[in-house]
């Protein structure tokens, strides 16, 4: 019988995506000031950053939306869209000031070639633009960090200066052979005169800075940077530890001096992306007296500090664990006037029930006080869901605002006098857009949410979560009793359930999670016909602290025994096509993948990965968290020591270049060449260990849009943990472009055409975003 498959044509599954890939993605929002009518009424302007992907310019645009919301307090009366949509180019950061009356934009103009892109720092105020500030003419610093790693846009609470994070200025140098003009007709004392003292540096034009690895490439010392709105001066703070690098900086109270993050530099800088493990502490540096001032303990990890509304209390992050690259983390408060600091919610072990399962975010909203500076809102992975939380500071209860609902995700965007603005979508619900206000203490899962942007159901997508117990030959000895999940999504009502086939999606990092957010890739390729099985393995965020920690050590083991586990538990209720089943997986996804292939080479028609993790031990010098290699491979990492022999062994037998003899499935090897994270010679040492032993190999050049980078930023979740079509952020976790609209899975459907392929990329054709996170 001829295979019932919905898209079986290249053509058609271009057109497919096309569609699909114009469902665009919240990244941002801020809230404008109160404005009461003549009529007593109020409202407030709600401002939006959407991003949305352009084929026919081959990248990611970003555009803006405004809407007014009408309330009387406590409940939205009105909301409603106010005006269409407007591109937005070169913002690279932007900022209300305290009172909403004016509007600081960071800009970035002119060529792309080397040297000839400017940096402007823009004040608007109502209808025109107050000041504009060409940042690369003043030379007080090099470019401004936009990342949400280091980078920050802080207006001052009188709303007369700006705070933000630059590249420390370099001496200028150049090569002793350098030719220059010669005026002959000046005197030596002329000549003396016009010496400029920043003379370049002979010799050094090619000296080597340290970097903070992927997606960080051009950033390595970090300065504060302060400017007088009004004078136009710039300012680069002193007092900053010369061991630390500074960033998420914000005014202190009375703005007398700066709060910031410190992360550690010595004796050499990591990959930070995606890394909540890196050594740093809060500090307070006072600009009269230049005196720093530690806040925080600087033995542990923090992010993400927020000052309350009363600016009273500072809000953080901590991760009291240097050695899982993600995990859960305590949220603590300090008192900025007692300068004590408390845990209001601790590290949860383990999930008990439907209780609380940890906070699991890298980063919090900018805006996330309650109007009353007693509590805190956020979102986080709970197991394969994230929901929004309220927390009260004064006595640590935590609260789901979002718990009982239809089952999709919620992310928080802001909140402000207690107005929140947020985003819901599911895995067949793009992203929609909703206002509500965070109800008093007691009753916070009464919120009244209000839609401002619908998005319209993708039609014929079933999805649901799958609890799986691994069996217990699999269990953990020393964390006994997890489970892990699954999320499924299948075409509705196919005409024969056993010829749908199914593509398997282990995410990356490991320590992350797929949530039942929108997804563009599984939901293409469910579209298409295929049931798409996300797994969230033991190690995933979500499901409590030990699930993260029972991973280390067991890597190519523990979670690719969880795979297996879990396509063989689905294929045996859902009854789908066990002959035509595929693989499709990313950096650590990829690592997974490759092992599946290797270790079950009879149950996988077609793999694709992504510059995936191959072999641990030839990676361990060449990526920028060489830590990763070790600790995952379940040893300690420190800096100044090298592995034995037997360290060595055991990340060889860990990794699936071990199972090279057994593989037999086509392969697809998708590999980033400028890729920091997981180089691309990865999957080159893959390639070859295939070759040899007389593997077909098929070469597909450059038009696969593929990233060259391990993960390229998406602003559509830049502050945030999943990338917009779902695949989890982490430290091995990356993004690519279009992948040329999945043909590569939907071989899966040609039975007996296939014979074992590799096929590699190297070079990308966009800058479109990546699988998110």
């Amino acid at each position: 019988m001829e295979r019932q498959v919905l898209l079986s044509e290249p053509e058609e599954a271009a057109a497919l995506y096309r569609g699909l890939s114009r469902q665009p993605a919240l990244s941002a929002a801020c809230l404008g000031p109160e404005v009461t009518t003549q009529y007593g009424g109020q409202y407030r302007t709600v401002h939006t950053e959407w991003t949305q992907r352009d084929l026919e310019r081959m990248e990611n645009i970003r555009f803006c939306r405004q809407y007014l919301v009408f309330h009387d307090g406590d409940s939205v009366v009105f909301a409603g869209p106010a005006g269409n949509s407007v591109e937005t180019r070169g913002e690279l950061l932007s900022r209300e000031s305290p009172s909403g009356s004016m509007k600081a934009v960071l800009r970035k103009a002119g060529g792309t070639g080397p040297g000839e892109e400017k940096q402007f720092l823009e004040v608007w105020e109502k209808n025109r633009k107050l000041k504009s500030f060409n940042l690369s003419v003043l030379e007080k610093h090099g470019p401004v960090y936009e990342d949400d790693c280091f980078g920050c846009l802080s207006w001052s609470h009188s709303e007369t200066h700006l705070l933000y994070v630059a590249e420390r200025k370099r001496p200028k140098a150049e090569s002793f052979f350098q030719t220059k003009a010669l005026d002959v007709s000046a005197s030596d004392d002329e000549i003396a005169r016009l010496k400029k003292p920043d003379q370049p540096i002979k010799g050094d034009q090619f000296v080597f800075y340290e970097d903070w690895g992927e997606n960080m490439v051009s950033k390595s010392i970090p300065v504060l940077c302060v400017l007088d709105v009004e004078s136009g001066n710039i300012s680069v703070l002193e007092g900053v530890p010369e061991n630390v690098s500074p960033g998420q900086a914000f005014w202190a109270p009375g703005d007398a001096g700066v709060v910031f993050v410190g992360w550690w530099h010595e004796p050499f800088r990591l990959g930070i992306r995606f890394c909540t493990n890196r050594r740093s502490a809060l500090y307070y540096v006072d600009l009269i007296g230049g005196k720093c001032e530690l806040l925080s303990d600087d033995s542990l990890a923090v992010s993400s500090p927020r000052l309350s509304p009363d600016q009273c209390r500072i809000v953080y992050l901590q991760y009291p664990s240097l050695i899982p690259h993600h995990q859960c983390s305590q949220l603590c408060l300090y008192d900025w006037y007692t300068k004590v600091t408390s845990v209001v919610v601790d590290i949860v072990p383990r999930q008990l029930g439907e209780n609380f399962s940890g906070i699991y975010c890298s980063l919090l909203p900018l805006g996330c006080w309650s109007a009353d500076s007693q509590r805190v809102v956020f979102d986080s992975a709970q197991r394969s869901r994230q929901d929004l939380f309220a927390v009260d500071t004064q006595v640590g209860t935590v609260t789901s605002l979002t718990a009982g609902g239809s089952g999709g995700s919620w992310k928080l965007l802001t909140i402000d006098r207690d107005l929140m603005v947020a985003q819901f979508s599911t895995p067949s619900l793009p992203p929609t857009l909703k206002v509500g206000f965070l109800p008093s203490a007691g009753k916070e899962q009464s919120v009244l949410w209000v839609s401002l942007e619908e998005a319209e159901p993708i039609p014929d997508i079933h999805w649901g979560i799958r609890v799986l117990q691994p069996p217990p030959e699999q269990e953990n000895v020393q964390y006994a009793g997890l489970d892990f999940e699954a999320v499924l999504l299948q075409p509705c009502n196919p005409p024969d359930k056993t010829q749908v086939p199914m593509v398997v999606m282990p995410h990356g990092g490991p320590h992350s999670s797929f949530v039942t957010a929108w997804m563009l890739f599984p939901a293409m390729l469910c579209k298409m016909g295929f049931a798409v099985l996300l797994v969230n393995y033991r190690g995933s965020t979500g499901f409590g602290q030990d699930s993260i920690l029972s991973l280390p050590g067991n890597v190519g083991h523990q979670d690719v025994k969880d795979v297996q586990f879990a396509v063989e538990q689905v294929l045996q209720e859902e009854h789908f096509d066990a002959s035509h089943v595929a693989l499709m997986g990313g950096s650590h996804g990829g690592f997974i993948s490759c092992h599946l292939i290797g270790q079950y080479p009879e149950t996988y028609r077609a793999c694709v990965a992504r510059n995936p993790v191959i072999n641990i031990a030839s990676m361990l010098g060449s990526t920028d968290i060489p830590d990763w290699c070790v600790v995952e491979a379940g040893f300690p990492f420190s800096s100044d020591c090298l592995p034995d022999l037997s360290v060595w062994a055991e990340m060889l037998d860990k990794s699936p270049i071990k199972y090279i003899p057994q593989v037999k499935t086509p392969l697809l090897l998708m590999l980033g060449q400028e890729d920091r994270r997981v180089p691309f010679k990865q999957g080159m040492e893959y390639y070859r260990a295939l070759k040899t032993r007389n593997v077909p190999v098929r070469h597909m050049g450059s038009r696969l849009g593929l990233s060259q980078s391990h993960d390229l930023v998406n602003p559509v979740h830049k502050h945030r943990d999943t990338r917009e079509d779902g695949w989890p952020a982490g430290p091995c976790a990356h993004s690519v472009g279009d992948y040329n609209s999945f043909q590569d899975p939907a071989v899966v459907g040609k039975a007996g055409k296939w014979a074992p392929v590799v096929t590699l990329a190297s070079r990308r054709t966009d800058e479109g975003p990546g699988p998110q996170q």
